[in-house]
């Protein structure tokens, strides 16, 4: 099956096409509720897993609200830990969770976080998962009235796509710039209660952005 991705990336009047036909497929899932569910529903990927977990008695288990009670009432525990692998679900999703399982650890009023990743898009995804669990550790962190400590990151298997070889390597030749901060209002305490407009990212100096197709 050709790679319409790659194939994007290699032929500009394709890559315009490709470009149209996303667009309106974006556009009919968030218009098109029948479309949606057809081909827009990812299943009981993360977010089910995360906060409504299906028991055995019918019931539901929010991991993350949860983890979070522990983490404050219990902060020596070694079980502080949300999985989304729920293998009766596996067949039921779009993609099986590629960050699998992530645990906090408490130590000297610290939290640090370690994620186990199963399969990890080097140069596309793990970026997005270091920043996006970072912030999740600054966030639980804050809610508990603890400092921040580690992200561990734990890769099952790590892997560079051929269409990101060029990406890679352009990515490889840039200094490394200076880390921003993360601002978060104080006037809030509680995970679920967060928008947007309750952060601010100060001295974000960022390179361009480098393009590369997603591959699956």
């Amino acid at each position: 099956m050709t790679n319409f991705g790659i194939r994007s990336q290699e032929n500009p009047e394709f890559n315009l096409e490709y470009q149209e036909q996303m667009q309106l497929f974006k556009e009919k899932v968030l218009q098109d509720d029948d479309f949606a569910q057809k081909f827009g529903d990812l299943g009981s990927v993360y977010g089910k897993q995360w906060r409504e977990w299906k028991t055995s008695k019918e019931g539901t288990i929010d991991q993350l609200k949860e983890v979070i009670d522990a983490i404050r009432d219990n902060p020596n525990s070694r079980r502080h830990i949300v999985s989304a692998w729920n293998p009766e679900d596996i067949p039921n999703m779009a993609l099986p969770p590629c960050h699998t399982l992530f645990q906090f650890y408490v130590a000297d009023g610290k939290l640090s976080c370690q994620l186990y990743q199963r399969s990890a898009d080097v140069f596309l995804g793990v970026p997005f998962n270091i920043a996006s669990y970072a912030l999740l550790t600054h966030l639980i962190a804050h809610e508990c009235s603890l400092e921040v400590g580690e992200f561990v990151h734990t890769l099952g298997d790590a892997h560079i796509y051929s269409n990101h070889i060029e990406q890679i390597q352009t990515q490889l030749k840039r200094d490394i710039r200076p880390f921003p901060e993360l601002i978060i209002n104080k006037g809030k305490s509680s995970i679920f209660d967060f928008e947007l407009t309750d952060f601010e990212i100060v001295d974000y100096n960022p390179h361009p952005s480098i393009k590369a197709p997603i591959a699956v």
